[in-house]
């Protein structure tokens, strides 16, 4: 068995353009503004895509760029401008925050209401009392690939998500329950780990451990939607080179599971077009326009 390869690029870009549909139907344009503290390479090369993508989609952008020695009160001190900047629908801060900051307690600072990223108390107790609100972007993409794999009615099947974060782990759990999924929650203390995972149906592995699950761990034909971004080494490539790897080891999974996203392209550009939808979803609730279906 060879693995269908589910391609979050294309995915994303689908979303991307029925998002921009959407947008030239509003009233007016929304607008996301962005926060990044310092110079972290990853963070602004991220950045520099959210920026793009919000721009292409017909949205407005606004970019504020702290340095590194920002204090917390001036960084929640931006965060309560934007609050309120009645022209600002959605608030994204960059993370992670340079060392000696606080980002729990500056995400606690931004209006529930522009919470693009959804990571705010309000908006995970709304997911957790499955009540409507802004979802968390990695976890959104992550239901969106396996219903564009697996049709849009995931009743039934058995998810096993390897990890419980409160980024990934704990809101994915939660969304696949909504979609009257089985699911387990699986992490480093959880016993015979392998034999939990070869009972998915859906297998999330998001955990931060470089080709954690090998292929013996997949049950056949299950999908394996993978989280994990890992930079490793990679000395063919040349000295001192990298590359990014998944927490699944994709070529013995790919021999075993019927579907599989791959790392880069996978997961990640899904959490880019996820914000853009989250965006639309503020404006639309903070301006009493009707919401737009965008699949």
């Amino acid at each position: 068995m060879s693995a269908v390869r589910i391609s979050g690029t294309e995915i994303a870009a689908d979303v991307r353009a029925k998002v921009a549909v959407a947008v030239a139907d509003l009233p007016s344009q929304p607008c996301l503004a962005v926060i990044l503290v310092g110079e972290d390479p990853a963070s602004e090369v991220y950045v520099r895509n959210k920026i793009k993508d919000t721009e292409e989609a017909g949205m407005v952008s606004v970019h504020h760029r702290l340095p590194a020695s920002a204090t917390q009160a001036e960084v929640e001190a931006l965060i309560a401008e934007l609050n309120g900047d009645d022209g600002v629908d959605g608030i994204l801060l960059q993370l992670p925050l340079p060392k000696g900051l606080d980002p729990d307690a500056a995400i606690e600072r931004i209006d529930p209401a522009k919470d693009v990223d959804g990571l705010t108390e309000v908006s995970a107790g709304r997911l957790s009392l499955g009540k409507p609100g802004l979802r968390s972007c990695t976890p959104e993409g992550c239901v969106i690939m396996a219903k564009r794999a697996l049709g849009n009615d995931l009743s039934g099947k058995h998810v096993v998500v390897i990890g419980r974060s409160i980024l990934v782990g704990k809101p994915a759990a939660l969304l696949f329950l909504a979609e009257n999924c089985t699911v387990t929650i699986a992490h480093s203390r959880t016993k015979d780990l392998p034999a939990v995972c070869r009972e998915a149906d859906i297998l999330v592995p998001a955990v931060g451990r470089p080709e954690m699950v090998k292929g013996d761990w997949v049950k056949p034909g299950a999908m394996v939607i993978d989280v994990g971004i890992n930079r490793v080494p990679a000395p063919e490539k040349g000295e001192g080179k990298t590359k990014l790897v998944g927490d699944a080891d994709y070529n013995s999974c790919a021999d075993v599971a019927g579907h599989i996203t791959p790392v880069p392209g996978g997961v990640g550009p899904m959490t880019r077009a996820c914000l853009l939808t989250n965006t639309v979803k503020a404006a639309c609730a903070r301006r009493g326009w009707p919401v737009p279906e965008i699949g």
